[in-house]
């Protein structure tokens, strides 16, 4: 799940200007080593290709159908452990931390539906995951995104 949001939150506004973490390949590279990836630039590709679809995805841009791509020649196989029944997920090497990201992502909407969401903050473009026992979180950062719009309402009630 912490690579989902890492993911989804790799494009952020910093300062007004967008600050893309897979851009640079050497970067990009060491993103998804760093997460389990290859780390190769079939991957970094193919990572930013479900980023895209993912966050139009959880922002109600485009259905879910959106990412079967994502998983073609994918398959998911069932073993018996000493710990009980495990699927191991089967996919070409460049493709695992991908599809590991789109099954994170349906495991979350299975478990816990509608809490993977965008900040409320028009000017940013990160993604929150709401664990909040109300279902009520807005913002990705309280100290930063929800002080600036309780700044702003605060202003507009002030003028």
């Amino acid at each position: 799940m912490d690579t989902l949001l890492d993911l989804l939150n790799s494009r952020p506004v910093v300062n007004g200007e967008e600050r893309d973490a897979l851009a640079d390949p050497a970067a990009g590279r060491r993103w998804a080593r760093e997460r389990g990836g290859e780390g190769s630039l079939a991957e970094l590709e193919l990572l930013r290709e479900a980023r895209d679809v993912l966050r139009d995805v959880v922002r109600g841009e485009s259905s879910s159908a959106a990412l079967s791509p994502l998983l073609e020649g994918v398959h998911q196989i069932p073993e018996i452990t000493s710990g009980g029944l495990q699927w191991r997920v089967e996919a070409p090497p460049h493709a695992r931390l991908a599809v590991e990201v789109v099954l994170a992502w349906a495991a979350t909407e299975k478990r816990l539906p509608g809490r993977l969401r965008p900040c409320a903050n028009d000017e940013c473009r990160l993604f929150l995951l709401d664990r909040s026992r109300a279902n009520r979180a807005r913002w990705c950062s309280m100290a930063v995104c929800g002080n600036r719009e309780k700044a702003r309402r605060h202003y507009e009630r002030t003028r």
